[in-house]
């Protein structure tokens, strides 16, 4: 029996398939401000699905997209909303802890698409400090170069809170981030900074299970959620996510079958990423449950 954490799924594709309004490029952020409740509901569902972890709906609401579509006076509004949501869920809900959440500045997948490394460090900061009085964890997810994750690492760890990173990878060949660096080279680059959790995100289960021996051989806690996208190729720099599709052959209880697989390899923290709904977090936890594995919290 292991003590196993359980993390929410993805929210983004989820709010756009509920809200009323048409994608954007700022994807899932502009319903904090115009539908909230589609927001708070969601999180709640996954708390009552069985997560035990859920992450703000900020991915998107960094200053670069912002900027790009005209809505930078909205940062720190949009920051504030969405701890607020998050915390609220948590209180009609039950128990869970809510993480900060660090995304890739300017759009998933890029890692060309970069301003300098102090110019990073010094957003993520911004990010950090609007966030870190709600949050009990920082989660630096989606991480697709090393210099990023170090960025988004070197300021999350100056908050005093836990921190999990997570990179993304390419979905097809050995495993790679979608830098073309390896695992333990993004590991390494982040030196003596305090990691609790070392995670692979927003790729293919597949990618996530080809990669999971090179990410347990480095040590410490491990995790993984992937996402449910036939491909991502379709998506472009500010571009909208109604190009993306989900893929048929991953329904909650397939799904929860790569994911316990994640466990029996020794992934101590599981959930699930775009197109992973609160059906698939019931089924990964009854799978979870039926394995013998104990569900708990951030310790």
């Amino acid at each position: 029996m292991k003590s196993v954490i359980l993390t929410d799924g993805g929210m983004g594709q989820e709010l756009v398939r509920r809200s009323k309004s048409e994608p954007t490029p700022l994807w899932s952020t502009r319903v904090l401000i115009d539908e909230p409740d589609l927001v708070r509901d969601l999180h709640v569902e996954f708390i009552q699905a069985g997560a035990r972890v859920i992450t703000l709906n900020t991915y998107s609401a960094t200053p670069e997209r912002l900027a790009r579509e005209g809505a930078e006076d909205l940062f720190k509004p949009l920051q504030k909303r969405g701890v607020e949501l998050a915390r609220q869920a948590c209180e009609q809900a039950g128990d869970a802890a809510v993480a900060g959440c660090l995304s890739p500045l300017f759009g998933s997948y890029a890692p060309a698409l970069t301003i300098s490394y102090q110019e990073t460090l010094d957003t993520y900061r911004r990010i950090v400090a609007e966030q870190a009085d709600g949050v009990d964890l920082f989660l630096c997810e989606t991480m697709a170069s090393a210099d990023e994750a170090r960025a988004a690492v070197t300021a999350a760890s100056e908050s005093g809170k836990p921190v999990w990173v997570s990179w993304t990878l390419a979905d097809h060949g050995t495993p790679r981030l979608r830098s073309g660096e390896t695992i333990a080279a993004a590991s390494s680059a982040l030196g003596d900074l305090p990691v609790a959790a070392r995670l692979v995100n927003c790729c293919r289960p597949e990618a996530v299970s080809a990669a999971l021996p090179e990410l347990i051989a480095l040590g410490g806690p491990v995790g993984a959620y992937a996402n449910g996208f036939t491909s991502i190729e379709a998506l472009k720099h500010g571009g909208t996510v109604d190009v993306l599709h989900a893929r048929h052959d991953l329904d909650p209880q397939a799904y929860a079958d790569q994911a316990i697989g994640w466990v029996e390899a020794g992934a101590l923290i599981v959930g699930g990423c775009c197109e992973v709904g609160p059906a698939h977090i019931a089924a990964l936890r009854d799978r979870l449950d039926e394995a013998g594995h104990r569900i708990s919290g951030v310790q």
